[in-house]
């Protein structure tokens, strides 16, 4: 039987009470050291009541110690507001509380006190009042809060079913903290998957770092806890203070926070994004032409050292207008995702879903990206999903057992780096990792992902020694579960982002990286579905010849043209990356034999030869103008070689201007982007001119018009050099030259157009003669 309601208790009837502003979090009062005994409640005058307030059922030894351990599954289901024999239990955990009252329209009824910030009773009424709030009472302070054990879950049923089948592709908008108005009232939720956990609290500087008070509730069989949280909003600090199995503690940051504290500090932060994106035109065009049919150079850039000290913002005043001008199509972003230490060049993520917080915001760098693309330039970022480190405050045993990581110890650690391997067969780890590629590319507007160190994740032994790794079920040493892992993540991505790339780091012969995911290969795997793979063994075999003296050169010919036995295999990208240029390996410029002046020309002639040969381009930053130093994350490039007032400037800004006019008639030229991936885009006129170091080719484009590409490697003029053309009538011209003056070359040129003869040459009916520059290469095109 309901009892009736006494004076000052409203009944279900009364109409719900008006939500209230929430409580900043600033506005908490400062616990003291400890908290005053139990005390029984006093009426308080205003025809309050307090008289009926029964006190409740006390909570059983076993769920009190779990509630205050903070490993309790539901604390829901004990706290907040619940019907009773004779009325309403509301009970609320506040640490440090000298008091706690119910209040609500025409109510306020204190509840009881029963030790360790539990305080608790039973109103005598008919059913719970709506809306209604706590009164906490300090030693200094009284304030009035909303009681977050009064909501329903805030997450959706269709995100808990998604999450456990591990296919949710926004996962962003279901873990982590979100902040949202819910059941009327502002707040932030917080959800977490630790599915190992005997229980899970939020803490932050809006409860002075002790979640008590703040237990969250699991969620089903999913492994995710939630805990709506009113009155907390944007730019608080939060972790997870997690119970282990065992019943230790550990803090955590939240693995899906979008924003981060600058390193050394580790807290997440509450971020929602208020950027309004300007790049339109760009997002509906990017995906208007395949892109291993279009016209791809791509300057490489660590972001943190470009321009030593500049903040996203200020890199969007100056990065664009530097890329446009030399007429690169991409940025390459080495990684951007939060990462602890700045020496490892954010390939060791702790953040995967943050910027890195050392240049500014999450809108920050969402307004870099729509800076370079308004000025026409795509974005490309490195994503590392093949390992993260073992900072006990990040993913490592998250939940107190391996989660992330595999849990046979032997797969899990990664061998060269310290650091641990992804489980990719877990669902809900592949989730993490697919829905995060996803998330760059919706939310950040990305163009492309560089997927880092893919070979690592293919092979089982990979850099582990015999009897440190175990074979597959099929007893080879594929990875399986990485192999399913890529495919599904490209599969993905190219789905749901159209004109977005995928590119892979892949330095082994793995058969089909840029096959599609549904086409078998030999080897019986489907294509790992890549859009396009750097060419490692063009880049370690082309610079070793270049590194040779000339006059040795023609005993390793072989080394600049073996690339085109396998030029059509994958989709090749051809990288001069920061890799090359760090560690004793020696900038560009600085790899080439001889003097200053035969180091640059040899560097000047290789760039034609790269810009020229089959396969897009990546230059790191710094070698667009031969800095001769390596590169260094401490500083950056050597900016100070184009100072005017240094001697040799004009020498280095040569290179510049050369890099700049390669760009240009590159992009203008389909014959050098139309066909990359085509044979019929490629003849070799003289591959075998090893005496001479002399390579010459033809690039056609669609429409089979050609290009004359020929690079001479030898510190020796070449007049009169005969070679076979496709026609006689045809009359060629230098479009572009290395050796010129205006590139601090010696001027060496073919001024005059050239007619084709009818002399047959290199097995074609008609040839030219030219003169070919020392250590240069020449673009020759139809008049």
């Amino acid at each position: 039987m309901t009892p009736d309601p006494l004076p000052g208790f409203p009944t279900p009837e009364d109409p719900p009470v008006e939500a209230r502003p929430p409580i900043p979090a600033t506005f908490l009062p400062a616990p003291p050291g400890r908290r005053p005994p139990p005390r029984t409640p006093e009426p308080r005058a205003g025809g309050t009541a307090s008289r009926g307030v029964r006190r409740a059922e006390p909570l059983d030894d076993a769920t009190r110690g779990r509630l205050l351990a903070g490993a309790h599954h539901d604390p829901h289901s004990v706290l907040g507001a619940h019907r009773v024999p004779g009325g309403v239990l509301l009970r609320a955990l506040r640490p440090f509380a000298r008091a706690v009252a119910v209040t609500a329209k025409g109510l306020r009824a204190e509840l009881h006190d029963e030790g360790d910030g539990l305080f608790a009773g039973v109103l005598p009424m008919g059913g719970i009042p709506s809306g209604y709030r706590l009164v906490v009472t300090y030693d200094d302070n009284e304030i009035e809060i909303e009681d977050p054990y009064r909501f329903l879950p805030a997450l959706g049923e269709l995100d808990l079913h998604l999450i456990g089948e591990g296919r949710h592709e926004q996962l962003w908008h279901a873990l982590g903290a979100r902040p949202m108005t819910h059941e009327g009232v502002a707040g932030t939720r917080f959800a977490v998957w630790a599915p190992n956990a005997r229980g899970v609290r939020v803490v932050g500087d809006f409860n002075y770092w002790d979640g008590t008070g703040y237990p969250m509730r699991s969620l089903g069989g999913t492994g995710v806890w939630e805990l709506f949280l009113p009155g907390v909003g944007e730019g608080a600090l939060y972790k997870f203070q997690i119970t282990r199995p065992d019943g230790s503690h550990t803090m955590r940051a939240d693995p899906m926070a979008r924003r981060t504290e600058v390193p050394p500090a580790n807290a997440s932060i509450v971020h929602a994004s208020h950027h309004v994106w300007r790049d339109s035109a760009w997002m509906q065009g990017r995906g208007a032409r395949p892109v291993h049919e279009a016209p791809f150079s791509v300057y490489e850039v660590h972001l943190p050292s470009w321009r030593p000290g500049l903040t996203y913002r200020q890199l969007a005043e100056q990065l664009p207008a530097y890329v446009k001008d030399l007429g690169f199509t991409h940025v390459e972003l080495m990684p951007v995702a939060e990462h602890p230490f700045g020496g490892s060049w954010g390939y060791q993520v702790t953040g995967f879903y943050a910027p890195t917080a050392r240049l500014g915001t999450p809108d920050d760098f969402k307004h870099l990206v729509d800076a370079l693309h308004r000025a026409g330039i795509g974005v490309l970022m490195d994503w590392v999903p093949a390992h993260f480190p073992r900072d006990d405050w990040a993913l490592a045993e998250f939940d107190g057992r391996p989660l992330y990581e595999h849990q046979d110890p032997s797969r899990a650690a990664h061998p060269d780096w310290g650091t641990l391997e992804f489980d990719y067969g877990r669902k809900e780890v592949r989730n993490f990792l697919v829905a995060n590629a996803v998330y760059w590319c919706e939310e950040f507007h990305i163009d492309g992902l560089r997927v880092d160190a893919v070979a690592s994740m293919l092979y089982l032994d990979y850099s582990r020694e015999p009897g440190q790794w175990s074979p597959n079920e099929h007893g080879g040493r594929e990875n399986l579960d990485a192999v399913a892992f890529l495919q599904e993540m490209n599969a993905t991505v190219y789905r749901r982002c159209p004109g977005v790339v995928t590119i892979a780091e892949e330095s082994t012969a793995w058969d089909g990286v840029t096959r599609a995911t549904h086409l078998v290969g030999a080897g019986g795997f489907g294509g790992l579905g890549f859009g396009l793979k750097w060419n490692m063994g063009w880049m370690h075999d082309s610079l070793e010849y270049v590194a040779k003296e000339p006059v040795h050169r023609k005993y390793h010919h072989g080394e600049m043209t073996f690339a085109m036995v396998y030029a059509y295999s994958e989709n090749y990208v051809l990288p001069i990356s920061h890799d090359e240029v760090v560690h004793g390996k020696r900038s560009l410029v600085s790899k080439m034999p001889g003097d200053w002046w035969q180091q640059r020309a040899d560097h000047r002639a290789f760039l034609g030869f790269m810009w020229a040969h089959p396969g897009k381009q990546l230059l790191f930053m710094g070698q667009e103008f031969a800095q001769g130093a390596e590169w260094s994350e401490s500083h950056g490039p050597d900016w100070w070689l184009l100072d005017p007032s240094y001697a040799a400037e004009p020498d280095h800004r040569g290179v510049r201007d050369l890099v700049r006019d390669l760009n240009e008639r590159y992009r203008a030229t389909p014959a050098l982007w139309e066909r990359d991936t085509s044979p019929e885009g490629f003849e070799w006129v003289d591959g075998n001119a090893y005496e001479d170091n002399v390579f010459a080719f033809l690039r056609r484009a669609a429409d089979g018009s050609p290009l004359l590409a020929v690079s001479n490697f030898s510190p020796v003029v070449r007049h009169g050099y005969r070679l076979g053309v496709p026609a006689r009538d045809t009359v060629w011209e230098e479009c572009l030259n290395t050796d010129a003056l205006r590139y601090g070359g010696s001027g060496v040129a073919n001024t005059d157009p050239l007619k084709g003869e009818s002399l047959r040459s290199h097995g074609r009916p008609a040839s030219l003669t030219l003169t070919l520059p020392p250590l240069g290469t020449v673009w020759l095109r139809p008049v």
